[in-house]
């Protein structure tokens, strides 16, 4: 028993280590894959705290929480954190979830992945010109259009009104 104790804390050690160079080197992959690639401390320095959480941590802003669900005038809706053209009004719904809804993004704005932080899969969306985290797509979408739903943070965005 006294020899399976210093053996079992051996893996324990030896995995956690291989845990976190596994995850410095996803963080460095994913640095590299991107147009725009900042430091942790860049990413906080220029993104406030709301922000920083939302695009750099993948946290999720509280539904109803964003001024951005009820804009209707055109326009784009880019990254905040790198001001990467995202998603147009046009394509806007009301999903009645709280947070703005899509059901398209502008192509070639938006990159995809996925999360098991619930316990399952989902399709992440971030911004594709700097990696940052914007939400989720789900299959609840409109039928009559694309049947997808971008569920997006307003907190990652921005919003710029079309020119008259």
């Amino acid at each position: 028993m006294k020899k399976i104790i210093p053996i079992l804390l051996a893996v324990f050690v030896m995995s956690c280590q291989g845990n976190a160079q596994k995850d410095q080197e996803k963080d460095q992959q994913k640095k590299e894959e991107f147009e725009v690639s900042k430091t942790d401390e860049q990413w906080k320095a220029e993104l406030s705290d709301a922000e920083y959480k939302v695009l750099r941590k993948a946290a999720t802003e509280p539904s109803f929480s964003s001024p951005l669900n009820d804009i209707e005038e055109q326009g784009t809706f880019v990254c905040a954190a790198c001001g990467n053209e995202l998603y147009k009004t046009e394509h806007k719904f009301m999903s009645g979830t709280g947070w703005p809804s899509f059901d398209r993004p502008i192509k070639g704005g938006v990159a995809y992945g996925t999360d098991s932080k619930l316990g399952y899969q989902r399709n992440e969306v971030h911004c594709a010109r700097c990696g940052g985290h914007l939400g989720h797509v789900f299959e609840d979408g409109p039928k009559e259009t694309t049947g997808k739903r971008h569920c997006i943070n307003g907190i990652a965005m921005d919003f710029e009104p079309e020119e008259k």
